[in-house]
């Protein structure tokens, strides 16, 4: 499984980045809960990053265009991220929290989709190479989640903030090593983005990308407290966790194979049904551990194999000018709009009916997106190369 240069800094850098989801995913909003903070202002805290990847991605992204280099910015807006999360720990005070991590996931959030533009750019006459160097982020973040069940057992999660920002840190040192993808410069004019944002299909793309990042959304507020809630210990909960992206790990591994035999347009639609299944399972069998791992390892569908998904008609539709803003969009419409919506609305729903209430909504999210997939991502002969 280990990848060839060019393509270990990449590698690197994805296992530094979703080290970061490791802790801050199953985590973070334990540490909230801990510092007695409502469900309203956890699930405002915790949807931040989502919030911060609506109007991020989109400005870097131009930016990145504009003056074509991505490696600077890339390092850049991670030094920053790192040293406004560091200010986190300083003081329990909620608005004190928001401001800082605001800060810090506006910067944080600039990273990712100009390294995941920089893969798809390298690895395009490689099909299914994308997803072998992704697949280490997905690592990262089993190592860290694992580690950081027992870690906050042992010790405590008041050292959290600390723990995060050594992470972030990490990010800093993995971004110096990223290759300088520089985009090449059409021959012929590429034309407006928007006249390929404005069609049916890309449109269709966008929303199914929103509504299964929707359905995550409180996944990601409050998996975590609904698992302790139900009696799981902390280590338990880092393990469903990092079960989850086991299946993750296993779906990046063999989407080549899968890219081969299936259109990204049917696995699209495979992983948004996965996803009504999965949600289901949360919904109604979450005190069940079997059905609990049934539905964790649905997550190398409802992430690994849609993303893939999601990259790969990303990479057809936008044209070679485009593509860092494409990925800016995919952020924005999928893990921006889509999941910080869902985790703010969770937070409403949450003291009405706990899990049933959010992920009952998660359920009917990835349920639209099925039908949408249905009707206008048809599939073709041959999918591009991730």
């Amino acid at each position: 499984m280990k990848p060839s240069l060019p393509f270990a800094p990449l590698a690197a850098f994805y296992f530094c980045y979703f080290a970061f989801f490791g802790l801050f995913s199953p985590f973070w909003g334990l540490y909230l809960e801990s510092l007695s903070f409502s469900a309203w202002q956890i699930s405002l805290l915790m949807s931040l990053s989502t919030l911060a990847r609506i109007a991020a991605p989109g400005l870097w992204g131009w930016l990145a265009d504009h003056l074509r280099r991505r490696r600077p910015i890339v390092i850049g807006t991670s030094i920053v991220s790192a040293a406004a999360f560091a200010m986190v720990g300083l003081s329990p005070v909620f608005w004190w929290m928001f401001a800082f991590l605001a800060l810090s996931h506006f910067f944080w959030a600039a990273a990712l989709p100009l390294v995941e533009a920089s893969s798809a750019h390298l690895t395009r006459a490689t099909p299914g190479r994308y997803s072998r160097i992704r697949l280490w982020g997905s690592v990262g973040f089993v190592v860290t989640s694992v580690a950081g069940g027992y870690l906050f057992d042992w010790l405590s999660i008041a050292i959290m903030p600390w723990v995060v920002t050594a992470t972030l840190v990490l990010i800093v040192f993995a971004a110096l090593a990223v290759p300088d993808v520089v985009p090449e410069r059409a021959t012929d004019s590429p034309g407006p983005i928007m006249a390929t944002l404005r069609q049916p299909v890309v449109l269709a793309l966008f929303a199914c990308c929103f509504l299964m990042a929707y359905a995550h959304g409180p996944y990601y507020v409050f998996y975590s407290i609904a698992l302790k809630n139900a009696g799981y210990a902390r280590d338990s909960i880092g393990w469903l966790w990092a079960i989850g992206v086991m299946a993750e790990v296993a779906a990046f591994w063999f989407m080549p194979r899968l890219m081969r035999s299936a259109s990204a347009e049917r696995l699209m639609r495979v992983s948004l049904l996965a996803a009504v299944a999965r949600f289901a399972l949360l919904a109604l069998a979450l005190e069940t551990a079997a059905l609990a791992v049934l539905a964790q390892l649905l997550h190398g569908l409802t992430f690994g194999v849609h993303h893939a998904a999601a990259v790969a008609l990303l990479h057809r539709y936008f044209a070679p000018a485009h593509q860092a803003r494409a990925q800016g969009f995919y952020i924005i419409a999928g893990f921006g709009l889509g999941g910080s919506s869902g985790g703010l609305i969770s937070g409403l729903l949450w003291p009405m009916g706990g899990a049933l209430a959010v992920f009952g909504m998660s359920t009917l999210a990835a349920l639209g997106g099925v039908i949408l997939a249905l009707l206008f991502l048809r599939s073709v002969k041959q999918s591009a190369a991730v």
